[in-house]
């Protein structure tokens, strides 16, 4: 599956205070991304927020169109509760009040993916498994 990552420019000495807003992240209903056909586009399977100083990165596991992805998020209330809630917390003010801005902002603080590396989630039992 692929993974992307996002990273915020925290305020140092703010960790706890980041931490506790994530804490409280309300998820989506569901992980099934639609499409603009009324479609599945994709799902979004994972995601984790890691922190440290003042570099805070938002990993996120998905499959199907990450377009799609990224314009889910930007309609989902717990995402826009955690970016209104961050930003006293950031050095530079994020753009994420509207589908077009959360794009923008999301796009430009990806980081670039160098590797991916997964095993199968639900292998296939082997026969010799199976048989005992």
């Amino acid at each position: 599956m692929p993974y992307t990552a996002i990273t915020y420019d925290i305020k140092g000495g703010h960790e706890d205070e980041v931490a506790e807003v994530f804490a409280n992240f309300r998820r989506p209903s569901g992980n099934v991304v639609p499409g603009a056909d009324g479609g599945q586009a994709g799902r979004i399977l994972a995601t984790a927020v890691f922190i440290r100083d003042s570099m805070l990165v938002r990993f996120i596991e998905y499959e199907g169109d990450l377009d799609a992805v990224i314009k889910f998020m930007a309609t989902q209330p717990g995402v826009a509760e955690v970016e209104r809630k961050l930003a006293p917390y950031l050095n530079r003010p994020r753009d994420t009040g509207t589908v077009e801005g959360f794009t923008k902002t999301f796009n430009a603080s990806r980081l670039r993916c160098i590797t991916q590396f997964a095993v199968p989630r639900n292998p296939e039992p082997s026969a010799s498994a199976a048989d005992q």
